[in-house]
């Protein structure tokens, strides 16, 4: 499995979670400018911006800390540039991340809601 399909894999099982927790799935990489979000979704009456980060060892860091400063402010624009495109005003929103850890294959998901 090349880093591609391992990524979409990983947003699968995002995605599955999230449903399986009562989120409406949206959007799945929604893309503006030089960016993507990996997942657009609703919570009730919040709009959620959705990163998903895997990792199949911890050479590098949890999954979690993949989620830079600069990868933040990224998605910030990013979801301006949703809520722009899809003419939506006043709205609440926040950004989740979910990070996923490989063990024996199977992935283990931990979700952080209002991570930044």
């Amino acid at each position: 499995m090349d880093r591609r399909q391992r990524g979409t894999a990983g947003e699968d099982a995002a995605a599955e979670y999230l449903r399986n927790y009562g989120y409406r799935i949206l959007e799945r990489n929604y893309r503006f400018r030089r960016g993507e979000i990996d997942i657009v979704a609703q919570d009730g009456a919040t709009l959620v911006f959705v990163e998903v980060k895997a990792r199949h060892s911890k050479e590098f860091g949890t999954p979690e800390e993949g989620v830079t400063y600069r990868k933040r402010n990224q998605l910030r624009k990013i979801a301006r540039g949703y809520l722009f495109d899809r003419n939506i005003g006043d709205r609440a929103c926040r950004f989740d991340v979910i990070g996923i850890e490989y063990e024996n294959g199977s992935p283990h998901l931990r979700h952080i809601k209002d991570a930044f």
